[in-house]
């Protein structure tokens, strides 16, 4: 992926590219995270949390959020199995990071790739998780659902009109 330019005035954070050896720290975050809904949704297992991430972790699509220089999450996005599309995942701030505009910051940047692109993004959320009113705010409609997921797209922003 090639590299994201971000702006957000109210929080001092970057994206850097995502590392081999950043795949614990990742791993560690998403078993932390995704707990409280896993655990309503009758399905967290320890150790299963942090291997699903291990086992699709792809550093060249992944970036890591650092505020000011300091672990704050990450994100990947990646090409979509359609080949037409993105998808968004691995998703995961640290719970102090949470609640202050850096979702939305590092989301928005994201989504101006993408349409820079004019590419639509896709993802996958628990049902019941906070995140969905995030992604709901910028766009992203469902496309399906089952008892556990919901699968969202969001189509790319309409291209400017010439001459502006």
């Amino acid at each position: 992926m090639p590299p994201i330019p971000h702006t957000h005035p109210q929080t001092d954070w970057s994206l850097r590219p995502g590392r081999a050896d950043d795949v614990e720290i990742i791993a560690e975050l998403r078993a932390r995270v995704l707990r409280d809904d896993l655990e309503r949704l009758g399905r967290y297992d320890e150790y299963r949390v942090r291997r699903r991430l291990r086992d699709g972790f792809t550093p060249a699509h992944t970036r890591v959020v650092e505020t000011d220089g300091a672990f704050a999450g990450c994100v990947t996005l990646r090409p979509d199995d359609t080949g037409d599309g993105l998808h968004l995942e691995h998703f995961y701030l640290t719970p102090e990071t949470q609640g202050h505009g850096l979702g939305t910051a590092v989301l928005r940047t994201l989504l101006a790739h993408a349409d820079a692109r004019r590419l639509p993004v896709r993802l996958v959320v628990l049902q019941g998780s906070a995140a969905r009113r995030l992604y709901e705010r910028e766009g992203f409609t469902v496309e399906w659902e089952d008892p556990v997921d919901l699968g969202m797209i969001r189509e790319p922003a309409p291209a400017p009109a010439p001459g502006r």
